[in-house]
């Protein structure tokens, strides 16, 4: 790996089959949850599922392989949930910053769309990234305070709103 370049961008559809890889990767043999690509429509048709709105989506290049991931997702008056948050193992932690980076841009969008709440799911395995979000202003709340627009995925146990403001 030797310290590579990591540039952060926002999806395009050349990227898909990585994007895809990637994820599912995480997923499946990392974390052992059972789930699959068609559990995830939103991975086939990201353009037109979360680049619209206030939502867009973003990855982690280096030197053309797929890294990392994040989406926000446009659920309407001035909300977003973040989505698909995925770094590569080997590219996780303080020495590569790709959560961080990808994080950052997220919310830089959501201060230029005038987003006032994030919302994110995530799964009861995923203790190292509770504590990211945590650290990064995130607290835990419950599935009932959720916005009625938030999608729910099925492994979603664990939820988290960003309660200040970026507007």
């Amino acid at each position: 790996m030797n310290n590579p370049t990591i540039e952060i961008q926002e999806y395009s559809a050349k990227y898909q089959s990585k994007v895809v890889h990637l994820i599912l990767q995480i997923q499946q043999q990392e974390y052992q949850i059972s789930i699959t690509g068609e559990d995830q429509p939103d991975l086939l048709e990201i353009e037109t599922f979360y680049q619209k709105g206030s939502g867009n989506f973003w990855i982690a290049l280096a030197d053309e392989e797929v890294v990392g991931t994040i989406a926000l997702l446009d659920l309407g008056e001035e909300q977003t949930a973040l989505r698909k948050m995925f770094v590569a193992k080997n590219y996780r932690g303080r020495e590569l910053q790709v959560s961080s980076r990808l994080l950052y841009q997220a919310f830089q969008w959501a201060k230029e769309k005038a987003v006032h709440d994030i919302y994110l799911g995530t799964t009861q395995q995923f203790v190292a990234a509770h504590r990211f979000y945590e650290k990064n202003g995130f607290v835990s709340v419950t599935r009932e305070e959720l916005p009625d627009a938030f999608p729910v995925m099925k492994v979603d146990s664990k939820f988290y709103h960003h309660t200040t403001p970026f507007a």
